[in-house]
């Protein structure tokens, strides 16, 4: 018996059986295996939008090419021709960009070794179906908070280069290019042409925007559009652009259509306009307003500069107009006075307490002259000193205070108011 094999071995078995590089299977063999396989799959419906529609006349067989809306994804498909020029129960004709539900097996052909769905009905997807669609995705995108304002980011005052995203020499084109540089003529655009309906839309807006969304030049996106009918603005109802346009870190302006037209890019974007004509005016700031703005500004600022100046000067001249500031040196002379005064208070001050001294000395000296000796003598009294042996001018000589003390003989000296008289006691006379 032979051994296990390794997984790699039982994949290779079983994806497959009986092959080997000295056995291989030829074209043949591979390519009915695959159509057996296929065949073995059960009929499906399958939605999509019709991008190609080949119905040569005189031929039976009608090709189609069914490809996935938000997807770079495609079907061959094929069918009677009268499919595609009754559209099975219904009068409307299949054609390119018209979104249908299609019922079909699939089918390998084995001399091209091709793919497709070989469809037995074709059904259009109706106006009513499409909008029932599409409100169920408005909940759903605004349940999870892509419609909130406060993710809406605020467009740049004057952007550098503006992003366009619009159908190439579209009339939104026009109308958005035209009125912008008619309100501001420096403005500078980066144009994407893209298709606007159809199955390659939605990629093409996408691939579009991503592209912008990376040039670090483009501070603001506007993806614009004319008006159409709702089959014409599916694309920008598309689940994918409107998730995209939501992760975008450019702001998106979204002007789609007219007035009345709605698509759900309106709800997503950062700002939706009404027309590409008011995208235009919007987007950038009227050059002429913003002049007229600024020579507004500046009045008012040489107004206000005026108005200060004329207040500071009015305080300046009240200031010159007070006296210490009118006249300097009134103070001054003031200040000068009042020194002047104290000085001379303080002279006489000093004056009057030296006259009060000098006539206290006055009559000091007066009673200390009154007092004194020499007063006394000038009345006619007399000192009489005893003068002993070598002391004849008297200057040490006791004076007599009792007549025993002057015995006969004894030398004295009289001092009387103009001089000194010298005695000799004779007599002591009576007691």
């Amino acid at each position: 018996m032979p051994s296990d094999p390794t997984p790699a071995n039982t994949t290779q078995a079983a994806a497959a059986p009986g092959t080997s590089p000295e056995q291989p299977w030829p074209v043949r063999t591979v390519a009915r295996k695959v159509a057996g396989w296929i065949d073995r799959l059960g009929a499906v419906w399958v939605e999509g939008q019709l991008t190609q529609v080949t119905a040569r006349p005189g031929t039976g067989t009608a090709f189609l090419v069914l490809r996935d809306p938000a997807a770079d994804v495609s079907l061959t498909l094929t069918c009677p021709i009268g499919l595609v020029r009754t559209s099975g129960s219904s009068t409307a004709v299949p054609t390119e960009g018209s979104r249908v539900i299609v019922h079909g097996k699939p089918t390998f052909f084995l001399g091209r070794g091709t793919f497709s769905l070989r469809v037995d009905e074709i059904r259009s997807v109706g106006i009513g179906e499409l909008l029932a669609r599409i409100e169920r995705l408005r909940k759903l995108l605004a349940a999870e908070g892509l419609f909130d304002r406060e993710r809406k980011r605020k467009l740049p005052f004057l952007p550098r280069q503006i992003g366009l995203i619009t159908g190439r020499s579209s009339a939104a084109e026009h109308d958005v290019v035209s009125n912008a540089r008619h309100r501001w003529p420096a403005v500078q655009f980066r144009i994407c042409h893209t298709a606007t309906q159809g199955a390659l839309a939605v990629p093409q807006l996408i691939d579009a925007l991503e592209t912008l969304d990376r040039d670090r030049e483009t501070d603001v996106i506007v993806i614009a559009r004319g008006g159409g009918s709702v089959e014409d603005l599916l694309p920008f109802s598309d689940e994918a652009l409107c998730r995209a346009v939501a992760v975008a870190r450019t702001p998106v302006v979204s002007a789609i259509g007219h007035e009345p037209d709605t698509p759900l890019l309106d709800h997503v974007a950062d700002l939706r306009c009404s027309t590409p004509t008011a995208a235009g005016r919007t987007i950038v700031p009227d050059l002429a307003e913003e002049t007229a703005r600024i020579a507004g500004l500046r009045d008012r600022a040489r107004r206000a500069l005026a108005g200060w100046v004329d207040r500071e000067r009015r305080l300046l001249d009240a200031l010159r107009a007070r006296p210490v500031l009118a006249d300097p040196y009134r103070e001054l002379d003031r200040r000068a006075q009042e020194i002047t005064a104290l000085r001379q208070t303080g002279r006489n001050t000093v004056l009057r307490a030296l006259t009060e001294r000098e006539t206290e000395a006055t009559h000091l000296q007066s009673r200390l002259t009154s007092l004194g000796p020499a007063a006394t003598l000038a009345r006619g009294y007399a000192v009489v000193q005893h003068v002993t042996g070598g002391s004849a001018s008297g200057a040490r000589a006791p004076v007599l205070r009792s007549v025993a003390d002057a015995p006969p003989g004894a030398r004295l000296r009289i001092r009387l108011a103009d001089g000194a008289i010298p005695a000799v006691v004779d007599d002591p006379g009576p007691t």
